[in-house]
Parts: structure tokens; C-alpha cells; sequence
């Protein structure tokens, strides 16, 4: 089964008509992209979009040979008048299946928002998912019988349906994830590719043909990422991002309540508010039994906190205990989790703070901190098959 992206982009397109916004300024070339519309074995057409006809004649294809035109948008009608030749587009119930001439057979998906996903099995009996924009699929049942070959999503838009589709095993390792109604809330180019990688997912030119079953494409996911970053420079949701499009993610949250501080819990509910729904939390300092465990991603946030933690268990703010065997006792904490970050076999994303650059701390445990904590993201980091330093809300890959 082939397919073909008469456009990747948003309803508008992209850039959006008259947008003065940076990512829309930047969506030049081959990072323009009209709305997304699939050409299936150049028989079947899913969504029909203004210039789908010199779309396809722009990617070799003609839509003389188009049987059946299927919307998933919401409104009733296309938004453009149908080209001579082409079919009335329609619309397949929720639930229900379409079976072509053409041996494509065609599944309604319902949708947990306005539109209509569908799922196609082509006559060699591969599989391919469209989902609407801002949409994900209602009702999912969980065993893995029906693995899609390629799936066509909102993964920036909606990155929990990506979850739930891998949660109920409708999208497996090899699935071939591919971006679509990509619009102006990510900066196109290299921002984009590397927030998809981190998804397991990848953005193609308008005109792409795809051959579904190949696989080479496919972006690896990191095991192991290390985030760095200063106070609010967005690190955590750097973090964030990266585990939103998997399900049952455990968020390892190391600074514990610090009860009468307010200041802290608003912190902390401004965290616990951006999770996904579907995210469990832990609050401990004891990460080398997590990171043994089978299990599902671990997200920790973060090593400073998990460092303050193990300087007061050994005595680090007194200088005499310090000399007197609390240096060694924390070289041997901190030997101990990035040998358990090496053998880890679970997806881990952790956080810690960059303070090394800022201004020398005036006390002597301060610089013992600073020191302390530059050893451990060094040593973390180089357990880690990517890190990622955040300054400014804007993510830098020093490695991976």
C-alpha cells in the first residue's frame, strides 16, 4: 500500500494566511505545508482540500483514478468544490466499515472530538490510521490485534492519542508514526524533527510518497535523556513533552511536600497540572530500586533535589563530617544510581539543574553544592544516550 501527502499542515495551512508569528515567517520550502489529505493507492482520497488536484499532479499522481473521497474534518460538505471527475465526497458512520472495489476495506473510527478517524486495510492486508486534527480515538479496546502499519496524527496537537493508541497496542515499535496537521505552534525545521524524534514520531514533505511496511525510517526513541537547564528556563516541561505521547509514564517527583512552604505547593500543582491524567507519581529519593524495575518510562524531576537530599544523609554541610568520610559516603551514593541508570532496561527522562555558570555562591556549602551537583550531571550524563540543555524555553542537544 502506497500513500501519498497531497499536505501535512494544519486546516489553514502553514504558514497560516496573513500570520505575523516566528514559526510562520519560517515555513518557507519544503516547511510550507497545505492541508494535510491522503492519497491511498491513488484510489482512495481522505480529506479534499483546495488544490488537491495540483497537489497530485505536483507528486506525479493524477486523481483520475479516485473511487471513493471520505472526509474526517466535522462539517458535512467539503470546503471546496469538488474537481470534475472526482466522486462526491461522503462520510462513513462511527463504527462502521466500508468495503471498496478496489479490495481497500474502511473502518470508522469515533473520535473523542469533533471529525472522523478511519482506519484502512489495504488488499495485502496492511493497515494505515488517519486521525482528524485535535482528535483521538474514543473507546479503544486494549489487545493488541490490530497493530496499524502506518499511523497519520496531531502527534504536536494531541500527543495523548499517540499514548493511547500505545496503550492499547493499536501502534506498536514498528509503526511508522507520521506527523500531520502540522501548524504554527512549533517552530518548523529542526525544532520540529527533534520534538517528533523524542515521540517515536517524524514529519515528511508535502508530496511524500510512502510505502507502508518500511520501516528504516522510523526515529529511535532515546532510553536514556538527561535535561539540563537553569530556574525556569522550561526544563521541566522540556521533560514533559517528551514523555506525553507514552502511556503510564511514572513521574518521580524528589522534592517531597515541604508542608507550611506555599510557595512550594504552587510549584508543585503547577507540575502535577501539565501531566497527562494518565501518569502515576511517586515521591521518594530512593531511585536505585525504580531504575532495577521492570516498568513503565520513568520521568525524575530532579537530580538536584535528589542530591540535597543525599548531601543531608551524609553530613555534607558539616565540614568535619564532611572530611570525615561524607565525601566518600556520597561519591558511593552517587556511583551507586548512575550504575543503576547504566543497567537500567526502562525509559528514563531526568531532570537536573545547571548551576554551574551563574555567580560563585558566597558560602562554602553553597560552593560545595555547585560542585557536587556539576560531578553529578556529568557522571548522569554519561549514562545518558541524550542530553539536552534548556536555556530560555529553547532545547539544545549536547548529545544524541
Amino acid at each position: 500500500m502506497e500513500v501519498t501527502l497531497l499536505g501535512t499542515g494544519a486546516p489553514a495551512g502553514l504558514p497560516r494566511p496573513d500570520c505575523p508569528c516566528a514559526a510562520c515567517a519560517v515555513a518557507l520550502g519544503q516547511d510550507a505545508r497545505a492541508a494535510t489529505a491522503l492519497l491511498v493507492d491513488g484510489t482512495l482520497l481522505l480529506d479534499l482540500t483546495p488544490g488537491a488536484a495540483f497537489a497530485a499532479a505536483r507528486a506525479g499522481h493524477s486523481l483520475g483514478g479516485v473511487r471513493q473521497v471520505l472526509l474526517t474534518h466535522p462539517h458535512d460538505g467539503p470546503a471546496v468544490e469538488v474537481p470534475a471527475g472526482l466522486p462526491q465526497p461522503g462520510r462513513v458512520p462511527d463504527g462502521r466499515e466500508l468495503a471498496l472495489l478496489t479490495g481497500h476495506r474502511v473502518r470508522a473510527v469515533a473520535m473523542d472530538a469533533p471529525g472522523t478517524g478511519y482506519a484502512v486495510t489495504g488488499p495485502n492486508g496492511q493497515r494505515l490510521l488517519y486521525l482528524p486534527p485535535g482528535a483521538a480515538p474514543a473507546g479503544l479496546e486494549t489487545n493488541g490485534s490490530m497493530v496499524c502499519d502506518i499511523l497519520l496524527s496531531d502527534v504536536v496537537g494531541r500527543p495523548d492519542a499517540l499514548a493511547k493508541l500505545r496503550a492499547s497496542g493499536a501502534v506498536g515499535p514498528t509503526t511508522d508514526v507520521i506527523a500531520v496537521h502540522l501548524d504554527h505552534d512549533v517552530p518548523p525545521g529542526a525544532e520540529l524533527r527533534r520534538r517528533l524524534a523524542a515521540a517515536g514520531a517524524r514529519a515528511v514533505p508535502d508530496g511524500a510518497t510512502l510505502t507502508v511496511g518500511v520501516y528504516e525510517d522510523v526515529p529511535d526513541v532515546p532510553r536514556r535523556t538527561l535535561v539540563l537547564g537553569g530556574a525556569r528556563s522550561g526544563k521541566s516541561v522540556e521533560a514533559e513533552r517528551r514523555l506525553e505521547a507514552f502511556p503510564d509514564v511514572l513521574y518521580v517527583a524528589t522534592g517531597g511536600r515541604r508542608g507550611g512552604d506555599t510557595e512550594w505547593a504552587t510549584r508543585v500543582a503547577a507540575h502535577r497540572e501539565r501531566r497527562p491524567g494518565s501518569w502515576r507519581t511517586t515521591e521518594t529519593c530512593d531511585l536505585v530500586p525504580l531504575l532495577a524495575e521492570d516498568g513503565a518510562p520513568l520521568l525524575i524531576d530532579c537530580l538536584s533535589l535528589w542530591l540535597t537530599d543525599a548531601m543531608d544523609s551524609v553530613g555534607a554541610w558539616d565540614d568535619a563530617v564532611w572530611a570525615d568520610g561524607g565525601e566518600r559516603a556520597l561519591r558511593d551514593r552517587v556511583r551507586e544510581l548512575t550504575e543503576a541508570v547504566r543497567a537500567s532496561r526502562r525509559t528514563v527522562v531526568a531532570v537536573s539543574n545547571e548551576v554551574g555558570s551563574g555567580i560563585v555562591p558566597a558560602t562554602v556549602s553553597g560552593r560545595r553544592y555547585r560542585d557536587e551537583l556539576g560531578r553529578l550531571n556529568a557522571a548522569f550524563a554519561d549514562e545518558c544516550e541524550q542530553v539536552v540543555l534548556v536555556v530560555a524555553g529553547q532545547a539544545s542537544v549536547l548529545r544524541g
